[in-house]
C-alpha cells in the first residue's frame, strides 16, 4: 500500500469485513466501540479501523459504492495496520466481500481528542493502549484534537 500524509483525502487501503455473529464480537452484540449500534442501512455503514490512523466520527466513501461509512468502532487485529474492516450483517455477507484494496475518498476527518476519550477508559487492552499513545504523540505535535486537512 502506498504512504500517504495525514489529510489526504484520496487514497487506496486495505480493507476486510467483520460482523457482529464473530467469535470474538459476540459480547459485544450489534454495538459498537462507541457504545451506540452498528449500521448497515441504505444510506450509512459502519467501519472499524485504528482510531490513530482514522479517529472516531472519521466518514469516507468507497468508489463504485453508494454508501457512507462512518468509523465508529475498532478492532485489536487492525491497530497499526491502516486497515479498515467494513462492517456487514451477516457471515455470508462478510465472506463475500474478503479482503479488497479499494479507493476512498475522507469526506470529514473524526476527532482525536474523542478517540482519546474513549480509548482512555480501555487501557487494559493492549491495542486501546497502542491507539492511545499513537493518538498523544500525534497530538503532541499539534494543539487541536480534530484531524486536520
Amino acid at each position: 500500500m502506498p504512504v500517504y500524509a495525514f489529510g489526504d483525502r484520496n487514497r487506496v487501503v486495505r480493507t476486510t469485513a467483520y460482523t457482529c455473529s464473530e467469535s470474538d464480537h459476540l459480547i459485544y452484540g450489534s454495538k459498537n466501540a462507541t457504545g451506540t449500534y452498528l449500521r448497515y442501512t441504505d444510506k450509512v455503514r459502519s467501519a472499524a479501523a485504528d482510531w490513530s490512523f482514522y479517529p472516531v466520527g472519521t466518514t469516507f466513501r468507497i468508489k463504485g459504492l453508494p454508501y457512507l461509512y462512518v468509523v465508529d468502532d475498532y478492532g485489536s487485529a487492525l491497530t497499526g495496520t491502516g486497515t479498515i474492516d467494513i462492517y456487514k450483517p451477516n457471515k455470508a455477507v462478510m465472506n463475500q466481500w474478503g479482503r479488497r484494496n479499494v479507493e476512498i475518498t475522507i469526506v470529514q476527518w473524526g476527532s482525536f481528542n474523542r478517540s482519546a476519550e474513549i480509548l482512555a477508559g480501555r487501557t487494559g487492552f493492549s491495542h486501546c493502549r497502542s491507539m492511545l499513545a499513537n493518538i498523544r504523540r500525534q497530538q503532541s505535535g499539534s494543539n487541536t484534537g480534530v484531524a486536520k486537512l
